[in-house]
Order: structure tokens, then sequence, then C-alpha cells
């Protein structure tokens, strides 16, 4: 085993001023307290916090701050994420420094939670590097992880560890603990879930081991949750199975069916449009509530309103 260990920060994020100079302060106490912690990772939107009015023209100032950091502790830093304005628009954007203070990593958050991440665009490019003689990891912020589509991607390119990034302050937190235990499971990776806390979240940061584990769960206050992993543990569980078991993986890999969902000359993805607009709920609405059945919209093409899709399609075609 080749140790390397990896400190998650759960820390009270402000809304109406800057965080950054409380994260560095925050780098230092883990280093001093935690001297053999090789990678900090931060909560999303921890340097500015969630409303983008507080964010500033450019990210330069704050980098530079996280840059230095990583130099003098010579650690790897994953220092949350903030908003920034981009050719597309403003997105939710995540920086990866490497111990040189050199930026090894950009990942702009494929998913906005929308409607309440108004005026977000998702990114379009996954962001995976590797931490020389270690292994590969993998970056999604957020509400990404709902989408098993972005995890499943990040692990083809290799990812052994997710490091996630989030801002829930939400009544889901508990659906999302357990869809990061179920990511963890899936993918055969590490989920290292680090949440905030006061407007930057409720805190209940987690991190889940390749077999599904909680190694551990913060409660509600300020924690620094350093953790070892073992990528050996990683690469064995892929190659035999969760627990001996399920090689879910190589099982993707070796598959018969093509999934045509993504294209539209091949699925009949209609009921999805019957949904109606991604928008925000309004008081008494009545969405959802008097809207066709599937058959009904598309069961033209079903049977006993099953809908029937050629699945055999070799997946070398896709």
């Amino acid at each position: 085993m080749t140790p390397f260990a990896i400190a998650g920060v759960q820390m009270h994020v402000s809304a109406s001023h800057e965080n950054v100079t409380a994260m560095a302060h925050r780098i230092d106490h883990v280093m001093a307290r935690f001297p053999w912690v090789q990678m900090i990772v931060f909560s999303e939107l921890a340097p500015y916090g969630p409303l983008t009015g507080n964010h500033p023209e450019s990210t330069e100032g704050a980098l530079d701050v996280f840059r230095d950091a990583a130099r003098r502790h010579n650690v790897w830093l994953l220092p949350g994420s903030m908003f920034e304005r981009t050719e597309v628009g403003l997105q939710n954007v995540a920086y990866v420094i490497n111990p040189q203070g050199e930026t090894v990593g950009r990942y702009a958050k494929m998913f906005p939670f929308q409607p309440y991440e108004a005026g977000v665009e998702g990114g379009t490019e996954f962001c995976v590097f590797d931490v020389p003689e270690i292994g590969r990891f993998g970056v999604s912020i957020c509400y990404d992880i709902w989408f098993p589509e972005t995890t499943r991607t990040l692990v083809s390119m290799g990812a052994e560890v997710l490091l996630h990034p989030v801002l829930t302050g939400t009544i889901d937190r508990d659906i999302e603990l357990s869809i990061a235990r179920s990511t963890a499971a899936m993918f055969q990776t590490y989920v290292f879930d680090i949440n905030g806390l006061g407007p930057g979240g409720t805190g209940r940061s987690c991190v889940v081991d390749p077999s599904g584990t909680i190694l551990y769960q913060a409660a509600g206050q300020e924690e620094v949750i350093p953790v070892e992993v073992d990528m050996e543990l990683v690469r064995r569980q892929r190659a035999v199975g969760l627990r001996g078991l399920g090689q879910t993986l190589k099982s993707f890999r070796d598959r018969n069916a093509y999934f045509g969902v993504y294209d539209p000359t091949v699925a009949d993805t209609s009921y999805l449009y019957s949904l109606g607009a991604l928008e925000m709920p309004h008081q008494g609405s009545q969405e959802g509530l008097n809207v066709p059945r599937p058959a009904d919209v598309n069961g033209h093409r079903g049977y006993n309103n099953i809908t029937v899709l050629d699945t055999h399609k070799s997946a070398k075609d896709a």
C-alpha cells in the first residue's frame, strides 16, 4: 500500500464577505495538526459563498492565495469552487492545485441546480488528474453526482477517487448521502463528499470507501476529516468485485446493450418533454397533476403499454 491522506474541511461559509482568508487559516491549521495530510478539499463555493453578487470579477486573487498555501505546505489543494465569468456565461468552477502551486485541473459544474441556481451555465468537460505514484482523481460538484453518467465517465477515464465538493443546505441532504454511498459502491471508488456550514450548507460531510462503507460522517459543526486512502483496495475490488461479488465496471464494459437514450434518433424520449419546463414551482402549482400517462405520450411504440426499444446494437457502434 502506498499511503495517501486526504483531509476534507467542513467550515462555516459566509455569504456576506470573502472566506479566502479563513480558508488559508484552515489550511495552516490542518497542516499543523495533521502534518501527514497530502491533499485538502473544501466545500462548493467556499471562497466567496453562494451569492453571485459577492464574487469578484476575477478569481486570480483567491487562486494566488491558494497556490501560495499549497507551495508552503507541499500539499494538493481543491479549494471548493467559485462563480466565474467565462465565454459561455457564469459558471461554477473548481480548480486543482498541486504542491508546486501550479493549477493542474479546472472543472465547471455540469449540472447547475436548476431552477434554483438560475443563470449559471453548465460545463461540458470532465476533469481527471494524476497524483504521481499514487493514482488518478476525478472532480465533480454537488448536483453532478445525481447524474451517474458523470461519475461513470470519470471512472471510465480511470478515476479512483471522486472529489466532490457540495453546498447542500436543503432537506434532501439525507438523499444525497445515500447517493454518495451508492456511487462509491457502483463505481468502486472513494467518494469525498464535503459540505459547508451556515450559508455554505448543513454539514454532514462524508467519506465513503469503494465498497460503499461510510468511513466517516461529520455532524453539524466545523470539522477536519483526515482519511488515508488505499488505492490498492480500489484496484483489487475492481478486479475481483465488491466483496468478491459484482464486477460492475467489467460488466458494463462487456455489455451487449447499447443505451440509446442519448440519441433521439434511436430512443423515443417524448415522455421527458411532456414533463414541462425546467422552472421554479409557484404557489398552488398544478404541475404534474394533470399530465398524460407515459403510455399516452409514447405508447405508440409500445406493446401492452411498455415501450420496446432495440438494446442489442453493439456498444462499438455507439
